[in-house]
């Protein structure tokens, strides 16, 4: 693999990806490339703010309400977790427990705590619970 980076004067970002045969690697450069786009409408105290899905630890359902979580800070989402779902299907988002939503890029690491449960630890040293359920769709994204 070939990278070539310029800078253009006065123009948008633009990625150019040449292969000489589709395959799944190069499916996974787009899928990466895509989601390096995408953002969210959220809201806090009344205000809309747009939050890149780069930005994002995790997507949370707490009395049937959406909450998008960043480093520091928390936003309330007006989406449901199905449509989450389906909007980052082709992204770094994976399903860790039925109210959670994870973005393994900001995954450290993965460990068995007490009684078989699993603990996700997050870039921000932030702890989630992985449920046995979802442990095999981490591993094959990690």
């Amino acid at each position: 693999m070939k990278i070539i980076t310029r800078q253009v004067e006065e123009q948008p970002l633009t990625v150019i990806v040449e292969y000489p045969e589709y395959n799944k690697s190069v499916a996974k450069i787009v899928k990466k490339i895509n989601s390096l786009d995408m953002d969210f409408a959220a809201s806090v105290d009344d205000k809309q703010v747009h939050i890149p899905l780069t930005e994002i630890y995790y997507f949370e359902i707490v009395e049937r309400k959406v909450f998008v979580y960043t480093e520091k800070d928390v936003y309330r989402l007006s989406l449901t977790m199905a449509e989450l779902e389906d909007m980052t299907r082709e992204s770094d988002i994976v399903r860790i427990s039925r109210t959670c939503l994870l973005n393994i890029e900001h995954l450290k690491g993965i460990k068995q705590i007490r009684n078989s449960h699993l603990e996700a630890e997050l870039d921000n040293d932030e702890k989630l619970i992985v449920s046995r359920k979802y442990l095999k769709d981490i591993k094959q994204r990690f």
